[in-house]
């Protein structure tokens, strides 16, 4: 991708020196006087008080510096967007958490490791990429295509096919890349190499171009020098006038108008972690189910189970199983057979609302507990109560 450099106008020069008739020798003409010894053509033209010609002196357009197109995290959000299937809305008496298989708390299968900590803050290894992402959107993304850092601000740096941008959260940065070297300092200056030249705006309506045309520079009091065109030299002084050529020739000429500013980098979109790629967990209390020590779904769960499973009808899944666990409260043998027991009672409710035709069921008794029975040797009802329960896992 290149940029087309607008087109300039062609420089016409009307202006031509007016001649007067020599004096006499010796003889001074009136109304004149006499010019410094060397000096210039147009100071003499000055000093005899010759009338300025018009002179439609037009420079070339300085070409404003581009932004280019700044992807952001865009493509990256969205190689995370499809390696992550969203959760389910949690409804009453169920929650929804990332899938975490191992004992780490992560997640290993087929399609990748992924870890959300209590903070909110994922970490993805997958085919579509590497993803570090913190809770408030920052973070960090590898692909096939690009490199994306974005922090908490906006600011950050992306790597594509593109180039290499680095932005600032005011809005300036730099861009290497296809279009040359383009650097903004956020506040309407900024400075841009490429095939066309090298071109600098300072922010104040001032700037130059050293390319094609030559070398064109405007002041911000409206003045300014254009060298390399065909007269050579142009001087425009801001006042209406100017001069022409390598040997002055004064003439009319309008001020430049200011050099547009510089525009700026926009900040970069920030991540937005939408759930667990590999799979996740819904989680039901095992009050919402089932009466103390008992297997049997209690009548008033029919409403929960119903939402559950037309949430679950609208999820493409690859396997499911629903899980029972209980507390260490009785024996392990007990234990492992009431899990066991509960986790087939939540399948047959689900299945005879339409849901979880193909999930299995299996008990893991009081093996997998999410919190401490006991504390400091005495008995935790509230995290007996944690570990009562029966997840449903939901590979995607």
């Amino acid at each position: 991708m290149r940029i087309g450099i607008l087109p300039f106008a062609c420089v016409t020069l009307l202006a031509a020196a007016c001649g007067r008739s020599p004096a006499p020798d010796g003889e001074q003409q009136e109304g004149t006087t006499t010019p410094a010894p060397g000096a210039g053509e147009a100071d003499t033209a000055k000093a005899q008080g010759e009338p300025l010609t018009a002179g439609d002196v037009d420079f070339p357009v300085i070409p404003p510096i581009m932004v280019p197109s700044l992807v952001g995290s865009g493509p990256a959000q969205k190689q995370l967007e499809s390696s992550m299937q969203a959760l389910i809305d949690p409804v009453a008496g169920i929650s929804v958490r990332p899938a975490n298989c191992a004992t780490d708390g992560g997640l290993v299968n087929e399609s990748g490791y992924t870890n959300v900590d209590a903070q909110g803050n994922l970490a993805r290894v997958g085919a579509e990429g590497v993803f570090d992402v913190a809770a408030d959107g920052s973070g960090l993304a590898v692909t096939g295509e690009e490199v994306v850092k974005v922090a908490a601000d906006g600011s950050g740096s992306v790597v594509n096919s593109v180039g290499a941008f680095q932005v600032k959260a005011d809005g300036s940065g730099s861009y290497v890349g296809e279009l040359g070297f383009i650097d903004l300092d956020g506040e309407g200056g900024g400075h841009w190499v490429g095939d066309f030249g090298n071109i600098e705006n300072h922010g104040d309506g001032s700037g130059r171009w050293v390319g094609e045309h030559g070398s064109i520079e405007i002041r911000a009091d409206g003045s300014g020098t254009w060298i390399g065109g065909p007269e050579g030299i142009v001087e425009n002084r801001g006042d209406g006038t100017g001069t022409v050529g390598a040997i002055r020739r004064e003439v009319r000429m309008a001020p430049l108008p200011p050099l547009p500013p510089a525009g700026r980098f926009p900040l970069l979109d920030k991540f937005k972690p939408s759930g667990a790629p590999c799979g996740f967990v819904i989680t039901l209390n095992d009050k919402v189910l089932f009466d103390f020590d008992k297997s049997d779904i209690r009548p008033d769960a029919g409403k929960v189970l119903d939402t559950l499973a037309t949430a679950l009808q609208k999820v493409p899944a690859k396997a499911m199983e629903i899980r029972g666990h209980t507390d260490a409260k009785g024996s392990d043998d007990y234990n492992q057979d009431l899990s066991e027991r509960r986790a087939q009672s939540v399948v047959a409710a689900l299945r005879e609302r339409g849901a979880a035709q193909d999930a299995g069921a299996r008990g893991y008794g009081e093996s997998q507990p999410v919190a401490p029975n006991e504390v400091n040797g005495k008995d935790n009802p509230g995290g007996r109560q944690l570990n009562r329960r029966v997840e449903i896992f939901v590979r995607t």
